[in-house]
């Protein structure tokens, strides 16, 4: 009994952690076990009277609002206390006028060199800040911080570099460097030897290049992007379409070119054949809703309609996107000039 009671006290996850400059990460064994990939989560945040924990709580949805609008009414939300004699003072950072590094955003993924390399962008972030720019100092404390801490590993030095471009991305919007988006291109990219990250670390150029308008780069960078979703096999298709998703969210609501949407659609287009899972197909309609080819998307809608079967629990689902393609307006598109049926049927 007493073995049972105290196996029943062992905690789900126990693990020491620190917190840094970059504030606290949950370790990855915990975020794979908790959280699902693209899901926002949210918590309670308290800490009790006697500041000996911080405390996260799961929230629901209807939790979230109910609590936000609580605490908006209690004001102050921290409380100062008197120090006890001898209780040191917890110093904060002086603040600082003009911009300022936005750490929580560049260390996506935890890596061993984290600590040393953050004094290093530090202050190159300061250096790009001055007028007149001395480009190359700036930049040659970049380049020292990417050479100076590579280790033997590939994962690790894939995490530095892709935390390097999340720098350089934000000194880009900051600062006005969009030039700096080919040196990326040239010295970040080819260095990331990770599937995964080599991708995420291209979707981050797409995204730069278009708030720029640079139209051509995104136009290189998302080639590159449809030729690394190329290179996973068939048997791969949750990641091929996982790729897809994150694309398309980069690029469907910001102003992009004829070529953009050209070489996505024929993308797309190219998976959507064969014997691909309703499910996927299904996705493969919204991506190009997303993109504006409502007459692609209407047409696919129908195809995959007309061949379920009677008795599909999907039956419903593609009939309510068939209607809704059909009363959706529809853009003139490059290179779009199918026939869109007037007649949806007995939907």
């Amino acid at each position: 009994m007493e073995e049972n009671q105290n196996s029943d006290d062992q905690p789900f996850f126990e693990e020491v952690v620190k917190k840094t400059k970059t504030g606290i990460t949950f370790p990855k064994d915990l975020r794979e076990s908790l959280f699902e990939e693209d899901a926002d989560v949210y918590f309670r945040l308290f800490v009790p009277k006697e500041k000996d924990k911080i405390v996260l709580e799961f929230l629901s949805d209807e939790q979230v609002k109910e609590i936000s609008d609580k605490l908006k009414a209690e004001k102050p939300k921290v409380k100062k206390a008197p120090r006890t004699p001898g209780e040191k003072k917890l110093t904060t950072p002086k603040k600082t006028t003009g911009p300022s590094p936005a750490w929580g955003e560049y260390f996506v993924y935890d890596f061993d060199a984290k600590e040393k390399i953050i004094p290093i962008l530090e202050s190159a972030f300061y250096k790009f800040a001055e007028t007149p720019l001395n480009l190359e100092d700036a930049m040659g404390r970049v380049k020292y911080a990417l050479v100076s801490f590579l280790s033997p590993t590939k994962t690790e030095n894939a995490k530095l570099y892709f935390s390097v471009e999340k720098f350089l991305i934000d000194i880009i919007e900051k600062f006005n460097q969009p030039n700096l988006l080919d040196w990326i291109f040239e010295k970040i990219i080819p260095n990331v030897e990770s599937k995964f990250l080599y991708e995420q670390a291209l979707l981050e150029l797409v995204e730069a290049s278009l708030r720029f308008k640079r139209w051509e780069k995104a136009e290189i960078y998302i080639f590159y992007v449809l030729k690394n979703i190329d290179s996973y096999s068939k048997s791969e298709m949750y990641n091929i379409m996982n790729s897809f998703k994150q694309l398309v969210k980069k690029v469907k609501y910001v102003e992009r070119s004829d070529k953009i949407d050209i070489l996505l659609k024929e993308k797309l287009m190219e998976y959507t054949g064969g014997t691909l899972d309703v499910d996927y197909k299904i996705q493969m309609i919204e991506f190009l809703e997303d993109l504006k080819y409502i007459e692609l998307a209407y047409k696919l809608a129908k195809d995959v309609q007309i061949n379920l079967p009677p008795e599909s629990m999907k039956i419903e689902e593609i009939r309510k996107i068939v209607r809704r393609l059909h009363t959706t307006p529809i853009e003139i598109k490059p290179e779009s000039s199918m026939d869109f049926e007037e007649n949806v049927g007995d939907d």
